[in-house]
């Protein structure tokens, strides 16, 4: 079976697409990768096909005055100039991140089918939850009820233009103006981090999280037996800045250690307690008794998956929608904004009360979920029920 993996370049979409591609290459399929940016380097030399794409409408967002409209021709540009070069691929599949729908539309104008990959919890509009985003969770009685029909109310004239807005950028590549959608969705989160909704997909599968590591380096804690706090820096653009220092700052005195994770620069004056750098977070893991980051959903699935709960400084996106879900189920403690103050406080609590690692333990569970590489083949086939 061949795939194709289409994928933006930000780290919290193309590596779980990375992280597919793999999964399907040791399960004998044939992907390739159609993405962009800093880590088509690091896909390749994993063993990954990435053809070096050219001629793609790659301007950014600054200074539109409707985003949405242009989110949605710029969708289809993509798609335009994604189409001979996924043609080139042949797939029996195409499978596309929820940022990049430009993959869809050029599998339906190549009328292959295709999948849609969310690398986080299914976050379409619901008729029984309060708009994805707000972080609330679903209301009771009935002053929760009306709560949350008045926000989908407030949330809907925006939906309703988006969906008028691709129905016309789907004419003009002219597909119908009514989307039919993907033949799957694979939700590649854990069951923990999801909500019931009544209007579940019926092509929906969780497929629990699709991981991948950046780099074989191993980072090397402080020496010692004192508890271990991971601190990882968010990847995200709309992550809270500053997270290191003000965590550092707030653990001087605790009888700590500390490991900071970072593409950038480490922080400077780093006290004898820590270390900084890129290295492997799944090794880190194996031995942190808490994680301070900022609540992508990339690096809380991987505390969760290890048992590690955390303490989330939820920056912007949904941050702040995944450090809600986590404190309901009793893995998390959200600091906003951060401050030292209450990151010390934050890491105390989380530390002292056993409850957190317990609850951190019970999210680790992948009962029920599907296999990615089942649905991508069930979805060719036919066999999705």
């Amino acid at each position: 079976m061949r795939v194709a993996v289409v994928s933006g370049g930000e780290p919290g979409h193309v590596f779980p697409a990375i992280a597919l591609c793999l999964r399907l290459i040791e399960a004998g399929e044939q992907p390739t990768l159609f993405t962009v940016g800093p880590w088509v380097a690091a896909a390749i030399e994993a063993g990954i096909p990435v053809p070096r794409l050219t001629g793609l409408p790659l301007a950014d967002a600054g200074g539109r005055e409707d985003l949405g409209r242009w989110q949605h021709e710029r969708a289809a540009a993509m798609a335009t100039a994604l189409v001979p070069w996924i043609a080139r691929a042949r797939p029996d599949l195409v499978v596309c991140d929820v940022l990049a729908p430009g993959g869809g539309l050029a599998a339906e104008l190549l009328g292959v089918p295709w999948v849609k990959l969310s690398p986080h919890p299914l976050y379409e509009p619901s008729r029984g939850l309060p708009p994805v985003g707000s972080g609330l969770a679903v209301g009771t009685g009935i002053a929760g009820r009306v709560r949350d029909s008045l926000l989908r109310a407030a949330t809907g004239r925006s939906v309703r233009l988006g969906v008028r807005q691709r129905a016309r950028a789907r004419v003009g590549l002219g597909l119908a103006a009514r989307d039919p959608g993907p033949v799957a969705r694979m939700i590649a989160t854990l069951p923990a981090l999801e909500v019931a909704r009544p209007d579940w997909p019926g092509n929906a599968r969780v497929v629990g999280p699709l991981l991948w590591e950046p780099t074989r380096a191993v980072l090397a804690p402080p020496p010692g037996d004192a508890p271990l706090v991971l601190v990882s820096a968010s990847t995200a653009a709309a992550g809270a800045v500053g997270v290191a220092e003000a965590t550092l700052e707030a653990l001087g005195g605790m009888g700590v250690r500390a490991v900071v994770c970072t593409f950038g620069a480490p922080p400077a004056g780093l006290p004898s307690w820590a270390r900084a750098g890129l290295g492997r977070q799944d090794v880190l893991l194996r031995q942190a008794s808490v994680v301070v980051g900022g609540g992508g959903h990339g690096v809380l699935a991987k505390a969760l998956l290890a048992g590690v709960p955390m303490v989330v400084v939820p920056g912007g996106g949904d941050q702040w929608e995944l450090a809600n879900r986590a404190a309901r189920q009793g893995s998390a403690v959200i600091v906003r904004p951060p401050g030292a103050e209450t990151l010390r406080a934050a890491v105390s609590r989380v530390l002292g009360e056993p409850g957190f690692a317990a609850a951190a333990a019970r999210a680790a569970c992948l009962d029920g979920v599907w296999d990615p590489v089942r649905v991508c083949r069930e979805a060719v086939t036919g066999a999705l029920a």
